[in-house]
């Protein structure tokens, strides 16, 4: 009898010994990677504020346009570019010179405003691609009939 408490000790104290290594290990496993992951990439939504449908030569419209992630990520950074395919004008963020076509420009806010003059007296289109780091990117077309 006392063999079979002898026994039965030693095998529970090997079972106890197993478990507190097995808890060891996936204790020291999870840290194996040194750094914390921090998701970076997080799609985005435009948001554009309504146009007037119709513009003059020379004549401004301000277009509002806000950036909605779907996570927040304090680095991310964003770019414009756009492309005229249809009559003439200028645009541009504030005071800043007139952007050219397929040029990337870095946006330094999530909420902002383009302006777009008219220089031509026809039917006017064109579209902006706003995009970051990450190779996320929306789309957004404009298109302005003549008033005159």
């Amino acid at each position: 009898m006392k063999n079979i408490i002898k026994t039965a000790k030693c095998v529970v104290s090997i079972l106890y010994v197993i478990s507190i290594l097995c808890l060891t290990e996936l204790s020291l496993s999870s840290c194996s990677q040194g750094e914390l992951e921090v998701q970076q990439n997080y799609p985005f939504e435009v948001s554009v504020m309504p146009v007037a449908k119709d513009i003059a030569r020379d004549q401004t419209v301000e277009i509002r346009i806000k950036i909605l992630p779907n996570g927040n990520y304090q680095n991310t950074q964003n770019y414009l570019r756009y492309f005229q395919f249809e009559g003439t004008g200028e645009l541009k963020h504030f005071n800043d010179p007139p952007y050219l076509p397929n040029d990337s420009y870095s946006i330094p806010d999530k909420e902002f405003r383009l302006y777009y003059t008219s220089t031509s007296e026809v039917s006017q289109s064109f579209k902006i691609w706003i995009s970051d780091q990450f190779g996320n990117e929306n789309e957004i077309e404009f298109q302005f009939d003549n008033k005159d």
